[in-house]
């Protein structure tokens, strides 16, 4: 049972609510309860219940917009930290701008404010359905731009709760990892994020928004998903390699690898994160199988219940 004084610390500082099950939390609309479940409402916020729940001894995880992600149908031990830290700042420079935008920022929508502004170099991400500080982590990316092409920096909490600055190069981002993914800056939580944005046609980069858009729509199931569940291997796409083997529509209980997308699963109502990641297993073992090629998970597997 978590530690009452820690839940009363927490309650302190912003909302908090126990047992709380996280389905109601992910773009999966999978996952069992949080221990304790506290809802942040700017960087100082977040900062604050991180510290709070580490001096307690309690594990913490940082849950931004539900993407990416399945939580296991035992849901998640220790504090879970809903970030609603979404502050932004602008500051004009020279032929562009320099965006400050803390951790909990939508990017979809901070992508779509920045094209309204005429500033240029994230419009790509219109349509993905994380956060910034996600963002980070995983070095988002999609239709050719990645957020190591204007990153700067990130501000983030060490293990040892001192916040810093990382530079771009400290963060050591590729495709779909960064240290911080990597386990090389142990404990590290992004708390905002600094991007260099370029000067463009507001019109221009409107257009080319509503044109992913419409790209997206038709490529990509709506519903219940988590997004792209496995990264792309070298050389390949793994909706390929998932259709390839036969699995296209395979389904199991009420979890179905989409007709429309091969790499994006579905929870057709109440699936279990047990079928979605029995289906996840299957892909895997198919493409090891027939191809000789490892799928390695795009989608983060996050607390109990997985074999």
């Amino acid at each position: 049972m978590m530690d009452k004084r820690l839940v009363d610390e927490l309650r302190a500082i912003a909302p908090v609510k126990t047992g709380e099950p996280l389905a109601r939390h992910t773009t999966f609309g999978i996952g069992g309860p949080a221990d304790v479940f506290v809802t942040v409402r700017n960087a100082t916020e977040l900062q604050r219940a991180v510290v709070i729940s580490r001096e307690f001894g309690a594990p913490v995880f940082i849950l931004g917009a539900g993407s990416n992600i399945l939580v296991g149908d035992g849901g998640v031990r220790g504090v879970v930290i809903d970030n609603q830290a979404k502050d932004v700042e602008v500051e004009e420079a020279g032929a562009g701008a320099i965006v400050r935008a803390e951790s909990g920022t939508s990017f979809a929508a901070l992508a779509r404010q920045m094209a309204r502004r005429g500033l240029a170099g994230i419009e790509w991400a219109a349509g993905i359905p994380g956060t910034l500080g996600g963002a980070v982590v995983y070095n988002a990316g999609a239709y050719g731009g990645q957020l190591s092409d204007v990153l700067r920096s990130a501000r983030v909490l060490n293990g040892s709760n001192a916040p810093r600055e990382m530079s771009l190069a400290e963060l050591g981002l590729g495709y779909r990892t960064s240290a911080i993914l990597r386990g090389e800056c142990t404990g590290c939580v992004v708390l905002s994020a600094e991007m260099a944005l370029t000067r463009g046609d507001a019109a221009a980069l409107t257009a080319r928004v509503a044109a992913l858009d419409r790209e997206r729509l038709a490529a990509q199931p709506r519903g219940r998903n988590s997004g792209s569940t496995f990264k792309n291997p070298p050389g390949d796409h793994a909706w390929r390699l998932i259709d390839a083997v036969g699995l296209r529509g395979h389904r199991i209980g009420n979890a179905r690898i989409s007709e429309k997308h091969a790499n994006f699963f579905e929870n057709l109502g109440g699936a279990t994160a047990a079928e979605v990641y029995a289906l996840m297993e299957e892909a895997r073992r198919r493409v090891k199988e027939q191809f000789g090629i490892e799928l390695e998970n795009e989608v983060e597997l996050v607390g109990e219940g997985f074999a």
